[in-house]
């Protein structure tokens, strides 16, 4: 017996109760009908089905027939085939925006995901837990940028690889996105180059305390801005405020994003058959990035932008490099000296270059680095 066939037959007990206690004149028709939850006129027709033709003149006569809105069983079997032979594993989210936008699927999220949960192909979410209140966004574009790495193994036949995200706190827009051996400073100044040369400068940039980030003179205890890292000193040159986070929970959004990455990022890499770093990279800032920005980005509670622009490549030239990369680059990098500093050379540079250009150059010493030509 299924549910819609226990609740008829439940309400046919309720029906017959009533009915009964009604001809013993226990209770009058308006409150008969009252208990049964229909109108008198309702009653009277139900007390006059049933004379006539018993318990079967009250059955629901649509039980055992199929809905003209019923989607065809071949379509219900192309669906779960799809699911099991190119989509096995997505959530059943994902699977239904590949549905409707690549196999001109027609019926709604629930549906599917029932049809899905009956034939065993996913299981059901379990019960959350107490809902933790989510830090409210900032209301502009530009006012505050997330930036983390999430270690995973995103493709295929590779390494577990870093991925290096930069993320708007207003609108969940990811800037930046790319793959690489392993994060650090270099990785850090690559997404700033993304950001800053085509939205210009945020007001701030909140990160982990990572060694990269922030120098903390002992485990467990604030970092100490007094002595910026490289990534410290160019933001606070670009007029940049610098913010450090104090646990994961504090990140939430970039962790909440990344855990959406992880799911689907990695699928739609392999659908496409991509195993190579180049092209994977290729791929997230060409194709992936604009969809999943129009899929999980939010509008900003105001329009206005805070991105400050009118920085010259000239000047993110002149905060973005590195001196000393062979300390930067360890575990523990040195904090930023002053005195360790050479001086940029009166080369002019591309804008354009600049954006899309990322290398090392050799000033006349072997422990500088800058982003450029």
């Amino acid at each position: 017996m299924n549910r819609t066939e226990r609740v008829q037959d439940r309400r046919m007990k309720k029906f017959l109760d009533v009915l009964s206690r009604f001809e013993r004149r226990e209770l009058g028709q308006l409150d008969a009908a009252g208990l049964l939850g229909m109108s008198e006129r309702m009653f009277r027709r139900y007390c006059e089905r049933f004379a006539d033709e018993g318990e079967i003149g009250l059955r629901d006569k649509r039980l055992g027939k199929a809905s003209a809105k019923a989607v065809p069983v071949d379509e219900v079997a192309r669906m779960l085939g799809l699911y099991r032979s190119i989509y096995r594993g997505w959530n059943v989210k994902h699977f239904h925006e590949h549905g409707v936008r690549e196999h001109s699927f027609t019926w709604g999220y629930t549906w599917t995901k029932t049809q899905l949960q009956t034939a065993g192909l996913v299981v059901r979410a379990p019960k959350r837990g107490v809902h933790r209140r989510k830090r409210e966004r900032k209301p502009w574009a530009g006012m505050m940028l997330h930036q983390d790495g999430s270690t995973h193994v995103w493709l295929e036949g590779q390494p577990q690889m870093d991925l290096i995200v930069t993320m708007d706190d207003a609108t969940s827009t990811i800037y930046s996105a790319f793959l690489c051996e392993e994060e650090g400073t270099m990785s850090t100044f690559q997404g700033l180059v993304d950001v800053f040369g085509e939205h210009g400068l945020p007001s701030s940039l909140y990160t982990d305390r990572g060694s990269h980030y922030f120098y903390t003179p002992k485990a467990g205890e604030p970092v100490d801005k007094t002595c910026p890292t490289q990534v410290g000193r160019a933001l606070a040159q670009l007029g940049v405020e610098h913010i450090p986070a104090y646990s994961p929970e504090a990140r939430g959004r970039s962790e909440r994003m990344f855990g959406t990455l992880q799911d689907r990022l990695v699928k739609e890499l392999a659908l496409a058959q991509i195993t190579e770093v180049a092209a994977a990279n290729t791929w997230l800032k060409d194709v992936y990035l604009p969809s999943h920005n129009k899929r999980f980005a939010k509008p900003a509670a105001h329009p206005e932008t805070a991105f400050v622009t009118g920085a010259t490549a000239i000047q993110l030239r002149d905060a973005l490099w590195v001196s000393g990369v062979a300390h930067a680059q360890s575990a523990s990098p040195t904090p930023f000296e002053p005195d360790a500093l050479g001086f940029i050379d009166g080369a002019a540079l591309d804008a354009h270059a600049f954006q899309v250009a990322f290398g090392h150059r050799n000033s006349g010493s072997e422990n500088e680095a800058r982003i450029g030509h």
